[in-house]
């Protein structure tokens, strides 16, 4: 198995973080994780040593998310900042076209970079995530006004508390299984007397992630933009799901699908996290995209 290493990216202001494994002379694979996790969620699959032979496979930090630079004090977290954080991140590294593989918020994230710079995305992969969290355009107004509210009123980053405690929490909101939420969580808090990462339930922790993240954001995507996003994506698409994820994903292939008339469609035993529950399945399910990709191409 390849080693995974950490890597770092300074954008102007900014410095990302990320884990990588495969040669660095390998063509990339960018994978984009979901809201409040972090690069370790792709752990499991940069283990499928195979994958790694062919690619080099680089798992972002987004901003206030890991070990990622938080935003400046004046800055917020929207939703399109991230891509443009995707531009600038494919401006330094001069990347062409590349293979993108995004869960959840990082799903979303890319479908909008895809649509908007279709000469940077060879293919998209979107793991139980299709398209966008939207809103009735009536509904702008209020969520202006709760969104600012939020902001007013902040967030509370710094509590102190154990390992055990930060495990128990995060898998009372989600349906990780307790190992991928300890490699989440591991990436995610810090040693508060001594600044080292690494977990000891006798120490007590605090998060890493800018409490920003947690307020409302004070815009929503109307649905026309959402499908207008989606019906602009023109790289081969699929979407790996759970057969127990988030049932806006169902919805979504009900009412999406016409606007996406090359999407593949793999839907397998797990739930959200699915890549995590399921990286052989996910492995496979990506060389054999790639390897379609590339026969389409080279006819």
């Amino acid at each position: 198995m390849d080693k995974i290493a950490p890597l770092n990216f300074t954008l102007n202001n900014l410095t990302l973080a990320a884990l990588a494994c495969g040669d660095e002379n390998l063509p990339p694979v960018l994978c984009l994780h979901g809201y409040l996790d972090n690069a370790a969620s792709f752990l499991p699959l940069m283990q499928q040593s195979k994958l790694c032979e062919n690619q080099r496979i680089i798992a972002l930090d987004w901003p206030g998310h890991g070990h990622s630079d938080h935003r400046s004090a004046d800055a917020h977290y929207h939703f399109l900042d991230y891509v443009s954080d995707l531009v600038s991140l494919f401006a330094l590294n001069d990347w062409p076209a590349i293979d993108i593989v995004a869960h959840s918020m990082g799903a979303m994230v890319a479908s909008a970079f895809a649509a908007a710079f279709p000469e940077k995305v060879k293919s998209l992969t979107l793991i139980d995530s299709l398209g966008f969290i939207t809103a009735p355009a009536e509904q702008a107004t209020k969520q202006l006004r709760d969104g600012l509210l939020s902001r007013q009123k902040g967030a509370n980053n710094q509590r102190s508390f154990t390992e055990a405690t930060a495990v128990k929490a995060r898998l009372q909101v989600c349906d990780l299984q307790e190992s991928h939420a300890k490699l989440i969580i591991n990436r995610s808090i810090i040693n508060q007397a001594s600044n080292k990462q690494g977990l000891d339930n006798k120490l007590q922790y605090c998060w890493r992630s800018d409490p920003r993240l947690r307020t409302i954001s004070p815009y929503r995507l109307t649905i026309a933009q959402g499908q207008q996003l989606l019906s602009d994506i023109k790289c081969p698409l699929q979407l790996f799901y759970g057969d127990k994820g988030m049932s806006l994903v169902t919805k979504a292939l009900a009412t999406l699908s016409a606007f996406l008339p090359q999407l593949k469609v793999i839907k397998v035993s797990g739930g959200h996290h699915v890549h995590m529950e399921q990286p052989e399945k996910l492995s496979l399910s990506l060389e054999s995209f790639y390897r379609d990709n590339k026969i389409k191409t080279s006819v």
